[in-house]
C-alpha cells in the first residue's frame, strides 16, 4: 500500500480555537468553506472530529480529514464482504468525510500523510467502538482514482462510495 509513515515536517492534531484556517485553499470552495464555517460546529455537536495538518510549529492548516460514526445497510455491501459480516440489518463503519489539502501542497506527502494518520487513528478507534471498515464519498473521478490507489474498494451501486476493510487497515498498522 503506498503512503506509509514517512519523516516529514508535518503534524496533524483537533481542530482548535488556535488554528488559523481562514486562508485555507484546497481548489474546492465547499471544503474550504466547510474548514472555516462548518468543522468547528461540527466538533462542538459532536457530528464529526476534524484533524488538521500544520507544517512545522505553525498554526495554519495546510489540510485536513473528519471522521464520524456510520451506519451501511447489509446490502450495500459486495456480496464477497456481505457474506463475511453478521446478518444484521446495518453494521457499523467509520466514515472519513472529508479530506483536502492546500491547493500548493500536491507532490509533497501531505494528503498520503493525512490519509494514513485517519486510517490510523480509524483502527485503533475500531479496538474499542466497533467498525468493519473505513467508507469514503469520493467527490469526482480523481478521488475515486486516489483511493483505489490505497486500495479502497468500490461499492456496487455506487461507485463513488468505497470502503477499505479494517482487517486490511489493521494489518497495515500491526
Amino acid at each position: 500500500m503506498p503512503g506509509g509513515k514517512r519523516d516529514t515536517p508535518y503534524r496533524i492534531e483537533a481542530l482548535g480555537k488556535q488554528h488559523d484556517r481562514v486562508g485555507f485553499t484546497c481548489g474546492s470552495e465547499p471544503l474550504d468553506t466547510y474548514l472555516r464555517t462548518q468543522a468547528g460546529q461540527d466538533v462542538r455537536k459532536r457530528v464529526a472530529v476534524t484533524y488538521v495538518l500544520c507544517e512545522g510549529t505553525s498554526q495554519t492548516v495546510v489540510g485536513f480529514y473528519t471522521l464520524s460514526a456510520i451506519s451501511v445497510d447489509i446490502g450495500a455491501w459486495p456480496e464477497d464482504v456481505a457474506k463475511t459480516l453478521p446478518r444484521y440489518p446495518v453494521v457499523p463503519a467509520t466514515l472519513l468525510g472529508r479530506l483536502a489539502i492546500e491547493w500548493q501542497l500536491p507532490g509533497r506527502g501531505a494528503g498520503a500523510h493525512l490519509l494514513m494518520d485517519a486510517l490510523h487513528r480509524s483502527w485503533q478507534a475500531s479496538r474499542q467502538v466497533a467498525s468493519v471498515a473505513v467508507v469514503v464519498d469520493a467527490k469526482d473521478r480523481r478521488a475515486v482514482e486516489l483511493y483505489t490507489r490505497y486500495e479502497f474498494i468500490p461499492f456496487d451501486d455506487v461507485p463513488t462510495k468505497l470502503f477499505l476493510p479494517m482487517r486490511v487497515i489493521e494489518q497495515l498498522f500491526a
